[in-house]
């Protein structure tokens, strides 16, 4: 079922969100559901707080949206290892019509769970290393609308407020 995506500045995506302890049934029919939503709005990534949901659990394809060959699912991510930098220019589902340039680590280490509870360890650079950044800023409460400069947030909260009236 797809998801209503919460679009910046709605609070849920403000806040850090908790660690899962267990996987249950509820669990991965979020999962399900969180990526059927990520796929059908052409995105490459989606964190649990982009749909309510205020737990830290991102999903990411770095093919997508259209090839859908490598889909992840990270139960509790944490950036462990990081190094370099690279700057891009990235957009996110929960800031529609909002991009911006965004300075990232190049490379980055991240452990997590997957679906299943198992540990995992993913060694990431290029696009990979920035869709997990970017995912895992979600569980820390900040978006892309939160990196970009005072006057371009400004510009956009007053576009967003017009949205949501």
């Amino acid at each position: 079922m797809k998801l209503e995506i919460c679009t910046w500045p709605d609070e849920v995506l403000a806040a850090k969100a908790e660690t899962i302890t267990e996987v249950t049934p509820e669990l991965q029919e979020l999962i399900e559901n969180m990526v059927e939503t990520m796929y059908e709005s052409d995105g490459v990534g989606l964190a649990a707080p982009q749909v309510g949901e205020s737990i830290r659990l991102i999903c990411v394809d770095q093919t997508g949206p259209k090839i859908r060959g490598d889909l992840r699912v990270l139960i509790n991510p944490e950036i462990t290892e990081c190094d370099g930098e690279v700057e891009s220019e990235e957009g996110c589902l929960s800031c529609p019509e909002f991009n911006a340039k965004v300075k990232r680590k190049e490379r980055v280490t991240v452990k997590a769970m997957d679906r299943e509870g198992k540990e995992l360890c993913i060694e990431a650079d290029g696009f990979l290393s920035i869709v997990l950044q970017h995912e895992i800023d979600h569980l820390e409460g900040v978006t892309l609308a939160d990196r970009a400069g005072r006057l371009k947030q400004a510009l956009y909260r007053k576009k967003a407020m017009r949205w949501k009236s």
